[in-house]
């Protein structure tokens, strides 16, 4: 029976917050599911419950209502985290070890047989383009390097699924590319991603599918190309067409001397799409809040 990567069903999180026992609810009945060998993204504002849902998946937190499952075992159970590697979005390494050293440690806690260690090292920080550096201390590493070399210490252990948190955050454009490719050759290589990250072109670029979350709630799921084509809207690209003639209607392009190459739906961009959805449901919030307090 074929299980996707990650399956949520119902989660919701709840935090205890003072003395009194007032419930803070993180994630509000969240029900995702993550296909095998796909990149998808989890995307929302600051609060929306994106990291307390990865905390779930890796079995950091216990659901309060729900339950999660990494390709059909429980995430908290050790063994559903065997097919799990993980870079949060500020990771702390040892300084005064050396790259390698450090990709080497993890191997070693992760389980990696010591007849492959040597291999499975070499490997991953090839992958991520360290092999240079390698022999330096992590302590001399810029953020890119850093965010590589974290990289290459959730691969270590060949897991089934990559969870990145903001993984190119601090690094600049040439090395977020760079990491971008690096995702690419890990779903060419059969592994499903999940990313977390704030720099939505990135998102749209990278993910086959992407989930939105607001106040802990799921606002949009699907395809990228889904969600931000404007399904009642067309343009028309047309070519040769003089100046004057760019505000007229399809007739009058033929009288311009102009050709209608074609007809296609016009798309929103990722962060337009994200903004709209957020904007909307904090003025909804806004107005269902003074509505309660003026009939109170």
């Amino acid at each position: 029976m074929s299980y996707p990567a990650i399956s949520i069903k119902g989660l919701t999180k709840d935090f205890s917050i003072g003395m009194r026992g007032v419930k803070l609810r993180a994630v509000d009945d969240l029900n995702l599911e993550v296909g095998d060998n796909e990149i998808f993204g989890l995307i929302g504002p600051n609060g929306s419950g994106k990291s307390t849902t990865i905390k779930v998946v890796l079995g950091l937190l216990d659901a309060s209502v729900g339950e999660c499952q990494i390709y059909g075992k429980p995430s908290h159970t050790v063994a559903a985290r065997h097919s799990v590697g993980f870079l949060p979005e500020a990771p702390y390494f040892y300084r005064y070890l050396s790259g390698r050293e450090l990709v080497r440690f993890y191997a070693r806690i992760c389980g990696v047989s010591r007849g492959n260690i040597a291999k499975q090292v070499d490997e991953v920080i090839e992958l991520v383009g360290m092999t240079e550096a390698a022999h330096r201390r992590v302590g001399t590493y810029s953020k890119g390097m850093l965010q590589r070399i974290g990289l290459a210490q959730a691969l270590v252990h060949d897991p089934r699924l990559v969870i990145l948190d903001e993984p190119t955050a601090g690094v600049d454009p040439l090395g977020s590319a760079a990491i971008a490719e690096i995702i690419r050759e890990l779903k060419r290589r059969g592994k499903t991603v999940l990313l977390c990250s704030h720099l939505l072109a990135q998102i749209e670029g990278l993910c086959d599918r992407v989930a939105i979350l607001h106040r802990g709630k799921l606002v949009r799921e699907g395809r990228v190309d889904d969600l931000v084509q404007e399904k009642d809207a067309q343009s028309l690209v047309v070519e040769g067409l003089s100046a004057e003639g760019r505000a007229a209607v399809e007739k009058t392009i033929a009288e311009q001397g102009g050709t209608l190459c074609r007809v296609e739906q016009p798309r929103l961009s990722l962060d337009s799409l994200f903004l709209q959805e957020v904007e909307q449901r904090e003025a909804a919030r806004s107005t269902d809040s003074q509505t309660k307090g003026g009939t109170q």
